[in-house]
């Protein structure tokens, strides 16, 4: 099975490997765009340095609306474990990623610890969605739903002003649809934790959230639990951070780490005709992102065949599926190993990174 391809031919994993080094030594201003799990960013990083390119995720855009918000504002947030033990009333902030909806299901089947042990109706957790009559919630158990907190077809950040408004007993142009059967649950409960994400979530709303969450903590105890639009960018923002000292959109440009969400984000980057080579690490295939100049293009993708437009493309695993891994988890809110599913003889991302910057020279100059 081939797995290694120069343009469209067919060539050894080495030889792809190294024209793929060649290709990095001789850019002026090569980009990062990852998908991977932490070992593939630990060595994507570490490439990344050697050559002075600049790194973000794929989906940049939620992973940087989600760093932000601990970066410039802070978060008061707990952990997945205490939410399931403590949490009595749930509040989901907007539209929550798929990949988040089965976590929700559980915790509307089951009780806090803070009640007693049965699942009679007036233990379980009250749930309540902030958003427009549009904003879609995850399905609940037993025919529940969501008491829908809204401000008509206002958008999220605006409701979430409204309903910390009336919280502290101001005037509103709207007032927020149930909103006493929201304080009133509020008043009586130990514990509530409201549930965000940056997927679908401005900055200003995520920041608003935070304001609100600050304001019930005046006198109460209230959190927020932090469910990553991407669970591997989430982890990589993690990795660069304890690697640089910062989160994604980071750039090695000068020699040392900078970070700069608007400079570096490799999307507008690339839509800017700034970058003129592209390393794009990720197990799935996406089509090429429009450029404004001849930008080279380096694939590391699971496929069986080369990738339209790539100067270079290599076949790697799936991370946790085609080998082992270790991601980050929004179930444990750590990183957590993870058995292959249906082992294969694929490389994984941090091998064939490796292996490029085996060729590429520890002595070239860096970009300026």
């Amino acid at each position: 099975m081939a797995v290694a391809w120069i343009g469209n031919r067919e060539t050894l994993v080495e030889r792809a490997a190294a024209h793929a080094a060649a290709l990095l030594g001789s850019s002026r201003c090569p980009v990062f765009s990852l998908d991977t799990d932490i070992h593939g960013t630990r060595a994507a990083i570490a490439l990344a340095e050697r050559v002075g390119a600049a790194y973000d995720h794929a989906d940049g855009a939620a992973v940087s609306r989600e760093a932000a918000l601990f970066t410039d504002k802070g978060a008061m947030t707990v952990a997945p474990g205490e939410t399931r033990r403590r949490a009595d009333i749930v509040v989901i902030v907007g539209e929550l990623p798929e990949i988040h909806h089965q976590f929700v299901g559980e915790l509307a089947e089951t009780v806090p610890d803070l009640s007693a042990p049965d699942l009679s109706a007036k233990n379980q957790r009250e749930i309540f969605l902030v958003g427009s009559n549009e904003t879609s919630a995850p399905r609940l158990s037993n025919g529940r739903t969501a008491t829908l907190l809204c401000c008509g077809e206002a958008g999220l950040g605006a409701t979430l002003a409204a309903l910390r408004a009336q919280w502290r007993g101001r005037q509103t142009s709207q007032p927020v649809s149930n909103f006493d059967d929201f304080a009133k649950a509020l008043k009586a409960a130990h514990f509530p934790v409201f549930l965000f994400s940056g997927d679908a979530t401005d900055g200003l709303a995520l920041e608003m959230l935070q304001g609100l969450i600050t304001d019930l903590n005046r006198k109460s105890r209230a959190s927020g639990l932090h469910l990553p639009a991407s669970e591997n960018g989430w982890g990589s923002a993690l990795a660069s951070t304890w690697m640089t000292g910062f989160p994604l959109r980071t750039g090695f440009a000068r020699g040392f780490p900078e970070f700069d969400p608007w400079r570096y984000d490799v999307a507008r980057m690339i839509a800017a005709g700034e970058a003129d080579l592209h390393l794009r690490i990720s197990s799935s295939i996406v089509q090429p992102q429009k450029k404004r100049n001849r930008m080279a293009l380096i694939a590391l993708a699971k496929t069986h065949e080369p990738v339209a437009g790539a100067a270079v493309t290599i076949a790697i695993g799936e991370a946790g599926v085609d080998h082992q891994a270790v991601a980050y988890s929004s179930r444990t809110g750590s990183l957590r190993s993870v058995d292959a599913r249906a082992a294969s003889e694929l490389p994984s991302a941090a091998t064939v990174i490796r292996l490029v910057a085996s060729h590429v020279s520890a002595e070239a100059a860096l970009p300026c």
